[in-house]
């Protein structure tokens, strides 16, 4: 079972553009706004398929249903999906002011839970991200201002820079603000509930629908605001919850990533900037790109150039 890349699904958005052209030099259909590239999806209506090699052509699904074991481990059920899901997004515009539910308020509103983590791969001087509310804000204040249109004067905005990293929890309001490019890896799941559009029509020219009750129910008011974590050199653990690990790796040419063999736990390999050569298979994993390293795959990496990537594991199968 060979390395996994997968072929990248463009989604149009209202909120973005061609970054992912200029700056991670991807081909993207003409005339199009393009926010997010789907790198690694298994649902029902979107599946990543398989770029290249023997498999090429597979979609993700079929692959854990044909080989589940070695690609998730013998303890895996081929039958869920695979847990993680990991996208490119270019935030051209300021997105809407939006929360995903919580486990036990998702069950009752019939969604999904959803925690991500993002790594700000660039950021334009003056971006920022709003990852939750100021001090003292309860369910009652953010209605009064919903309804006087003043919700910025009740969430916290985060200055951003190339590096940054940010773990979103359930229940966490937010939005990411225009000129951010962002490797966003979360749960398994596509309930996003939109509290606030800043006035904004959709692609199709109207308002896009809010989800006003459905927010305020999933929102957690006594949750504190997130906080940016600053890059450090070397090893540096962006996230760790039950949902994920992430962890940071900058190499300088040379350099051998920690080791990871086979048949010790599923892996997703993210390359933020540079490149690595697999000294296994040889096999050259390019920047911007997203890996699958199944469960019986072994893999050792050596940086080709300078080389940032983030490593994704420790999720349940």
């Amino acid at each position: 079972m060979q390395l996994l890349e997968f072929k990248p699904l463009y989604m149009e958005r209202v909120w973005g553009g061609r970054a992912f052209e200029a700056k991670l030099g991807r081909k993207l259909p003409k005339g199009k706004v393009i926010g997010e590239s789907w790198e690694i999806v298994d649902r029902d209506d979107d599946q990543s398929t398989v770029a290249d090699g023997p498999l090429a052509g597979q979609t993700l699904r079929e692959l854990l249903e044909h080989s589940g074991a070695e690609i998730m481990g013998p303890e895996s059920d081929p039958q869920k999906p695979f847990p993680i899901l990991v996208k490119w997004l270019d935030c051209r515009e300021r997105l809407s002011l939006q929360v995903h539910p919580p486990a036990e308020i998702a069950d009752k509103l019939k969604g999904e839970p959803k925690t991500e983590n993002w790594y700000i791969a660039d950021a334009d001087e003056n971006a920022s991200i709003i990852a939750g509310l100021r001090p003292g804000v309860t369910r009652e204040s953010f209605e009064r201002s919903l309804a006087q249109g003043k919700v910025e004067d009740d969430v916290q905005f985060l200055p951003t820079a190339n590096g940054d990293s940010i773990f979103v929890e359930s229940g966490c309001v937010h939005a990411i603000s225009s000129g951010n490019l962002i490797l966003e890896i979360q749960q398994n799941s596509d309930t996003t509930y939109r509290v606030y559009d800043w006035n904004r029509m959709g692609l199709d020219g109207t308002p896009r629908k809010l989800h006003i009750q459905e927010s305020l129910q999933s929102i957690n008011f006594n949750m504190p605001g997130a906080n940016l974590l600053k890059p450090d050199t070397g090893e540096q653990t962006l996230a760790d919850c039950n949902e994920f690990r992430i962890r940071k790796f900058d190499l300088a040419p040379g350099d051998a990533a920690l080791p990871f063999p086979s048949n010790e736990q599923t892996r997703l390999i993210h390359v933020i900037s540079g490149s690595l050569r697999d000294q296994v298979s040889g096999k050259i994993l390019h920047s911007s790109r997203n890996y699958l390293q199944p469960f019986v795959t072994d893999l050792s990496l050596v940086a080709e150039t300078e080389t940032t990537l983030l490593i994704t594991d420790q999720f349940v199968v």
